[in-house]
């Protein structure tokens, strides 16, 4: 196919026309890139509400903002490291281990300050370590499409 954008009419069994675009071999679906794009504004959003509205000293918020920043950048290090090293694109080791330490790390400082966390209820916990999660699976899924966009239109 010529045109990345090029629009197929198909005029098979239906008598209305039906619009398709054409995707990129190994180019994520639009439904597949929205989904990620709305999960990770909805974690972070979610979390980052939760933070505004908490009855935590200054402090304690800038602490879980720190914590959530951190480790998205993290997330999407490691993301990237691992497809790099798959695809064989030259990876230092103290690279891809430093990736990993730092999610563990983000991680670990997000489990213990909300273990330590005397002020913040139980369901206040699983809220901030929901989104936490959520909004990291996300920042990785959506790295993983932009890379897969880039790379199906590389090809032509």
């Amino acid at each position: 196919m010529s045109n990345e954008n090029e629009v197929l009419f198909d005029k098979g069994k239906h008598k209305d026309s039906k619009l398709k675009v054409e995707r990129k071999e190994g180019e994520p679906t639009p439904a597949f890139i929205g989904a990620s794009w709305a999960a990770l504004l909805v974690g972070v959003a979610a979390y980052l509400i939760g933070l505004f509205n908490a009855s935590m000293q200054l402090n304690e918020k800038g602490y879980y903002f720190s914590v959530l920043i951190f480790g998205l950048y993290a997330a999407v290090s490691l993301q990237k490291a691992v497809r790099d090293k798959d695809e064989g694109i030259p990876v230092t080791n103290i690279y891809y281990g430093i990736s990993w330490l730092a999610l563990i790390i983000a991680i670990s400082l997000m489990g213990i300050g909300l273990y330590n966390a005397g002020s913040i209820d139980l369901s206040e916990k699983g809220f901030y370590g929901m989104s936490f999660v959520l909004s990291l699976f996300a920042a990785i899924t959506v790295q993983k499409n932009i890379r897969d966009t880039q790379r199906a239109r590389e090809r032509d």
